[in-house]
């Protein structure tokens, strides 16, 4: 029976195995791999990833991670194709294929009938002088000197190599595309991804939920606006619309312990002036950090104005929009 430092050992090898693996593609990674990058960002159809048994799996995390860049893509089993799913695959798509060995029967079935519909061929591979590489249009080269499994049978480190050159060409496309945050929230809409994605203009108040009042009214007719809006602040500007100051419930109540009749005194007396703002395009998240006290002014707030390029108010963050995030 094994006890728990052999099994820390095993693990150990295990990890060691498979990080020289993915080490060794660093020292043979060529033209091919950038030849394949441009293959994928200018492919004018799909890209579909196809592989079988343990490799097939590598090969639809690889697609998921394409699809979630913007790259149109889908999997594509080897058995299930030559049965008439070879339907989806037309001459305007890039079919990426993974096979260690490159001689996988289900695969060498399809990848001829791939090439007469005329799709572009990129594989990975273990043995760059297979029947596969030689059908290929750009190869690349997953070899591994040894699996972690110690029958060299299951497997491990040539998985593992698959998942880091599939990791390596999204990387790539991500930086080809210039993808902004933004867009790679689009893809991921739901989920803590997605939420962490979110602009502020995502979640600010605005419109109705959003009160902007002229910094000579009265209090009072703050207080209604306010009110109406179930808000805890209303933004403050002066008679061009820039802002200028903002209001919150705070404000009011330390505003009442001071003196106590204030509601027929003028805003511009007990606003904040020059408020901590925020602008539409930044991340949700960022604007969290600012609220939670990462700002110049070392101050926790619980409501922000978001504002244009012009300093017009054009929403309002409240903390409590934010929390979870």
């Amino acid at each position: 029976m094994l006890k728990n430092d052999a099994y820390r050992k095993i693990a150990a090898n295990v990890f060691r195995v498979e990080a020289e693996a993915i080490l060794g593609l660093g020292k043979r990674i060529d033209h091919r791999f950038g030849k394949a990058v441009e293959a994928i960002y200018n492919c004018p159809g799909r890209v579909i990833v196809c592989g079988m048994g343990k490799p097939g799996i590598i090969g639809r995390k690889i697609q998921a991670t394409l699809a979630s860049i913007g790259i149109p893509s889908l999997s594509l089993h080897p058995a299930e194709a030559v049965h008439g799913d070879l339907g989806m695959v037309t001459g305007k798509d890039v079919v990426l294929v993974l096979s260690s060995s490159g001689e996988t029967e289900e695969i060498l079935r399809l990848v001829p009938v791939v090439k007469k519909i005329g799709a572009f061929l990129i594989c990975m591979t273990g043995s760059p002088r297979s029947a596969l590489a030689r059908y290929s249009d750009i190869v690349l080269d997953v070899a591994v000197s040894r699996e972690a499994c110690p029958l060299g049978l299951a497997p491990t480190a040539s998985t593992t190599a698959m998942l880091a050159m599939g990791d390596a060409l999204a990387v790539a496309l991500i930086q080809k595309k210039k993808l902004k945050p933004e867009e790679f929230a689009f893809y991921h809409p739901g989920g803590n991804l997605g939420r962490k994605l979110l602009t502020v203009r995502d979640v600010m108040r605005k419109g109705r939920g959003n009160p902007i009042v002229r910094d000579d009214v009265r209090i009072k007719d703050v207080l209604l606006a306010i009110t109406r809006a179930r808000a805890g602040a209303a933004a403050v500007v002066d008679r061009r619309g820039k802002l200028v100051g903002i209001f919150t419930d705070g404000d009011l109540r330390r505003a009442i312990e001071a003196q106590a009749d204030i509601s027929a005194r003028k805003i511009g007396e007990f606003m904040i002036r020059n408020p901590i703002t925020i602008e539409p395009e930044r991340l949700a998240v960022e604007a969290l950090r600012v609220m939670r006290g990462e700002n110049p002014k070392k101050r926790k707030i619980d409501e922000m104005p978001v504002v244009d390029a012009k300093g017009r108010p054009v929403g309002m963050l409240d903390v409590v929009d934010l929390i979870g995030m």
